[in-house]
């Protein structure tokens, strides 16, 4: 009986504990709202998108590439929330799944560009000599051109698709994520905790990826977020120029290019709402990554 009475003591104390645990955890979280108040206003933003992307056949009462030519060009009403496009399209369906396209690419361009980046920055960074050499004179030809012209190239020699599009997009984020790996590498490997692992015996090829990598990930979340919203940016001028994701997949700067000129006094919402989605987006991992950027920050805490 002494036994089960203690078992049941403990039990309970360990449910205190993770309850305070988990009281602490939603007041910090909490706090952290309050503070970077733009920041939490951002990742609503990035959530909501996030979620209207994947509930997108739930959300939408029309298939975004169905044609009803007698509901061509009808403005913005109880049937059609947004209105209709040229073709009878209607917008709010395009518009939602039109965000499906811009996520994948910008994080699917994000993601390939910052591991390829992460480990042309490591590697030049903790081997340096002639590797470091060859790598930064690699980083300065991508530099030399900006984001959108070299996607615009990449984008022209592969051909308009959604893989080619990320490609085309995630090679000029490439120098960018290897230049501050690089920079944060450099300063690491001279620390104390490297030369320990030195001393025991420990390869060069896992002290970089236990020990040096997990230290950059501050700065490469950051940047990663910061640079989400470039690559949905990107992706929109490349569709508005004809080079993006090709037709009939609805994309919003493709829903402008289509309508931008010919439509923009005789039906305004086909720019207007087009226009603000991509707005939004860019404007919530701006928001969002600026917040993280002074979480993260040691010098910013108080």
């Amino acid at each position: 009986m002494g036994i089960s009475r203690l078992t049941t003591i403990n039990f309970h104390n360990e449910l205190r504990r993770a309850g305070a645990h988990s009281t602490h955890g939603w007041r910090r979280l909490l706090f952290l709202a309050q503070r970077y108040l733009l920041g939490t206003v951002g990742l609503v933003i990035m959530v909501l998108f996030v979620w209207m992307a994947i509930s997108a056949d739930l959300i939408c009462r029309y298939d975004p590439l169905s044609v009803d030519s007698a509901q061509r060009l009808a403005a913005p009403s109880m049937l059609h929330w947004m209105g209709t496009d040229s073709f009878g399209r209607d917008v709010w369906s395009r518009i939602i799944h039109g965000a499906r396209i811009s996520l994948a690419v910008g994080i699917g361009a994000t993601a390939l560009g910052s591991s390829i980046g992460v480990i042309v920055g490591l590697a030049s960074g903790y081997l340096s000599g002639w590797v470091d050499l060859l790598f930064q004179r690699v980083t300065d030809i991508l530099q030399a051109l900006p984001l959108l012209v070299l996607a615009l190239v990449m984008t022209a020699a592969l051909g308009p698709s959604l893989p080619n599009v990320i490609i085309a997009i995630a090679i000029p984020l490439i120098p960018t994520v290897a230049r501050v790996i690089r920079a944060n590498t450099l300063a690491l490997r001279e620390l104390p905790f490297v030369e320990a692992a030195k001393s025991i015996g420990m390869s060069e090829t896992r002290i970089a990826f236990r020990h040096v990598l997990p230290n950059t990930l501050a700065p490469l979340i950051v940047l990663a977020t910061a640079q989400l919203g470039s690559t949905i940016l990107t992706e929109a001028s490349l569709s508005f120029l004809g080079l993006g994701i090709p037709e009939p997949y609805p994309s919003w700067g493709r829903m402008l290019s289509e309508s931008a000129a010919e439509y923009v006094r005789t039906a305004p919402w086909l720019v207007i709402f087009p226009g603000v989605a991509i707005s939004l987006a860019v404007f919530g991992t701006n928001l969002f990554g600026d917040a993280l950027r002074d979480i993260l920050d040691p010098r910013q805490r108080g």
